[in-house]
């Protein structure tokens, strides 16, 4: 099951400010909306970094809380 985060109704984004506590607001590319993200686990074991104007790939939470960015593109 390799590659599922396609299928979980990934988007795109533009890291638009760096907040405290592994906290971000991303600006999708869809819609052009500021949503409050933060980095999913595997990202935090890594100690991948993210950095203002990455281009990353959020999944968004159903229930309209936070987005969990999930892949940095750039």
């Amino acid at each position: 099951m390799a590659g599922d985060t396609e299928d979980k109704g990934t988007v795109r984004g533009t890291v638009e400010e760096v907040l405290p506590n592994s906290l971000f607001r991303v600006r999708l590319a869809d819609s052009g909306e500021l949503v409050l993200a933060y980095l999913a686990g595997k990202m935090r074991l890594h100690r991948i970094r993210v950095l203002v104007s990455d281009e990353v790939e959020l999944v968004i939470d159903p229930y309209g809380g936070r987005a969990r960015i999930v892949r940095r593109l750039t």
